[in-house]
């Protein structure tokens, strides 16, 4: 049997961790105009490239998209065929060829420039045909293909992927690109559930259980009970004071003969862990995972109960 050759693949990925390393040095003028034409665009970000870089390119369109800036891919080739309608004089091209000289992108650009989007160029060869017609050029040569034979895009897929992902990350920084920003655009996949909000989960208005701090044991019970959660808040004069749990009540039970004539702030414990309906459901379930609870007490600043959310919530959301 005949071993594949490690030394091969260990030089492969030398190979394009050097052609990434190596693009760190031309993040200067040029990036920062590249991100202000990306930014300030009225349009869309319409992404272009051929084969490998076309591929490349799906893949920043798609990291565009999904972190604040509208962005799409076009096939060049569909492009000339009748697709390049879809472009707008307030749109932003942004092409990738390595070569700068790939047939398919440049027969759009004498009608990008008749239309007056504007061109960024990402490509190998900076005095190309794509490089001298794009408005700004991002250089991405490499030293060499990571093939063995010099000749199959690897290097060069890589570094135009890490560019465009550095364009992407910074844009996303510029824009103020928020964390819920994220989930709103990730509805359905985990990435956005562990983003969902804790006003989004809890259990609010009359499905959040609370009983005033003079209610007798027996409508604390039935209140806990009928909402099924395990506890109950305790307010006093409309404001949270303490809470009641399962093991509240069992403690009490055992303890005092006359717990039916008890009233809700005998039982209750004092000064209960609350959040704020703003925390990350992740950030929740950790604390209560930390404090080894079950619910916890939504409030505002006031001491207000906005809603409870329980463990179980918390589980159904997909967080770990």
């Amino acid at each position: 049997m005949v071993l594949p050759d490690l030394a091969l693949a260990k030089k492969v990925l030398q190979t394009e961790a050097a052609a990434i390393l190596a693009l760190v040095e031309r993040v200067d003028d040029r990036f920062v105009r590249a991100v202000e034409l990306l930014r300030d665009c009225r349009g869309r970000v319409i992404v272009t490239g051929m084969g490998k870089s076309g591929i490349i390119a799906r893949k920043i369109a798609a990291t565009l998209a999904s972190t604040g800036t509208p962005a799409f891919f076009l096939h060049p080739a569909e492009a000339i065929h009748g697709d390049l309608g879809v472009v707008q004089p307030e749109d932003v091209v942004f092409a990738l060829s390595h070569s700068g000289e790939t047939p398919e992108i440049l027969r759009l650009l004498e009608t990008l420039r008749r239309i007056g989007a504007r061109i960024v160029a990402l490509t190998g060869v900076q005095a190309s045909t794509l490089g001298q017609f794009a408005d700004v050029v991002l250089d991405c040569h490499v030293a060499e293909e990571a093939c063995p034979l010099n000749l199959v895009p690897t290097a060069s897929t890589t570094a135009a992927l890490a560019m465009g992902d550095a364009l992407a990350m910074t844009l996303l920084v510029e824009k103020g690109f928020r964390a819920e920003d994220f989930a709103s655009l990730h509805p359905g996949g985990k990435l956005g559930r562990k983003l969902l909000r804790v006003e989004q989960v809890m259990h609010a208005g009359d499905l959040a259980p609370a009983v005033d701090v003079a209610a007798l044991m027996p409508e604390v019970m039935h209140t806990m009970s009928d909402k099924g959660l395990g506890m109950t808040c305790v307010l006093e004069a409309g404001r949270l004071v303490g809470i009641i749990t399962d093991g509240d009540l069992r403690r009490r039970m055992i303890d005092r003969p006359d717990f039916l004539q008890l009233k809700a702030g005998d039982v209750m414990t004092l000064r209960p862990v609350t959040i704020t309906g703003h925390l990350l459901a992740v950030e929740a379930l950790n604390l209560m995972e930390q404090r080894k609870i079950t619910s916890i007490v939504v409030a505002s600043a006031a001491g207000e109960v906005e809603g409870v959310v329980h463990l179980h919530d918390l589980w159904g959301t997909e967080l770990i």
